[in-house]
């Protein structure tokens, strides 16, 4: 039986690109902090002042924590295409999933171990080896289990982290690991190459390891499952036909997410209060954003006027790259050497910035070519001499 033949342009949706691309907009703004700060080791309420702590506190609500969700529901929404593309072939979908998964996988590594330690493949790649266990369940259930999987941990979570909140009352200060923060700001600020991949590796691992990786099983995989049960009900390609779902949606997630990321200004910024912040009120207010864009869509001029989105969008796997690439480029020691001395809001618009260029640069390229250098690659790994003899243009939209 032949592998899967690529897909082909006619059939990729605009919307997702334009999710992805407005996920990547996100992506930078908080990564931002992370190229030119310890952050992660800081309490970010007391370590940024006046201006910088105004700009922190419009990230923290409107960004931190909401765009990875989107970015998972439209992995599971992709991997769902691909299967269906390959059943419709009479193929099998399992070898080639697998594959895309581990070259995902060897991007990760390299992305993570090399540039930059907040990396967020590997997660990706090795939750996408859980998902593919769960691809044959039809989409309601789809849908249904992931809510479940997300749901029931996190609220247990929630009620467990405002106990200990009542009962020692935990604050961000008290999170704040001095030895590690002095030890990062000294690598990158004045490390070599080696000293700094040393630091990077280290910080990977205590983001990623122990109890961390557990916890992302279980905030991650069930956006796959739900992006993979919208996918088999077709609730994008056929969004006219579901506006008012994602009317309900974006209604009732909007406020309700604003309302717990705001938890932390409300109440106080405790170790409890942000979890919750990030945890439920981040993919909470990721659903809003999505729906919002979704229902935007539709309208007659959307495709226009979000065409910049839907562009940096179409190769995402290289713009996510480039992005740690130039951070890490202009703020470590092997670079310009600016760690730690710019302000946050600084930092902010040069992301913007950034992302403009990026824009400019997928248009650019995307001119003369179907897909990214880094998607060029993937698919070449993944399909290998298959695509060259079967002539596929561009890639199904699944990361």
């Amino acid at each position: 039986m032949n592998d899967i033949p690529p897909v082909v342009q006619t059939e990729r949706i605009q919307t997702l690109d334009v999710l992805r691309g407005f996920s990547l907009f996100g992506i930078i703004l908080v990564n931002m902090i992370g190229f030119h700060s310890p952050y992660g080791y800081y309490n970010p309420y007391e370590w940024w002042k006046y201006d910088d702590l105004t700009t922190h506190t419009w990230i923290d609500v409107l960004v931190q924590g909401t765009f990875y969700p989107i970015f998972a529901l439209l992995f599971g929404y992709g991997m769902v295409m691909i299967r269906r593309k390959a059943l419709a072939n009479g193929n099998t979908f399992w070898k080639i999933g697998v594959k895309r998964l581990l070259v995902l996988l060897a991007f990760g590594v390299i992305h993570a171990f090399f540039i930059w330690h907040g990396d967020i493949l590997i997660t990706y790649a090795l939750i996408g080896f859980l998902l593919l266990l769960f691809l044959r369940i039809p989409g309601p259930f789809l849908i249904g289990l992931g809510m479940a999987l997300y749901l029931l941990p996190q609220l247990f979570l929630t009620a467990l982290f405002l106990i200990l909140h009542l009962s020692n009352g935990v604050s961000l200060a008290d999170y704040t690991n001095i030895v590690a923060l002095q030890t990062s700001q000294e690598a990158y600020t004045n490390g070599s190459y080696m000293e700094v991949t040393a630091q990077r590796i280290s910080d990977w691992k205590t983001i990623n390891l122990s109890a961390g990786f557990t916890l992302y099983i279980f905030l991650i995989l069930p956006m796959m499952l739900i992006g993979a049960g919208a996918a088999k009900l077709k609730w994008i390609e056929k969004s006219k036909e579901y506006w008012r779902m994602w009317l309900v949606i974006f209604l009732i997630a909007l406020p309700i997410g604003i309302a717990i990321k705001l938890l932390p200004l409300i109440v106080e910024p405790s170790l409890s209060f942000q979890y919750i912040q990030d945890a439920l009120g981040g993919p909470i207010l990721g659903f809003a954003y999505a729906a919002g864009l979704i229902l935007l869509m539709n309208a007659r001029m959307a495709g226009k006027l979000l065409k910049p989105f839907s562009t940096i969008g179409r190769m995402s796997l290289s713009m996510y790259l480039m992005q740690s690439l130039i951070g890490t480029l202009i703020f470590y020691p092997y670079g310009l050497g600016l760690y730690g001395d710019i302000s946050l809001t600084t930092g902010t618009w040069l992301a913007v910035c950034i992302y403009v260029i990026q824009v400019v640069l997928a248009g650019l390229w995307l001119a003369k070519f179907q897909r990214g250098p880094a998607e060029m690659l993937w698919r070449s790994l993944t399909y290998g001499k298959n695509m060259k003899r079967r002539g596929g243009t561009n890639e199904v939209n699944e990361l």
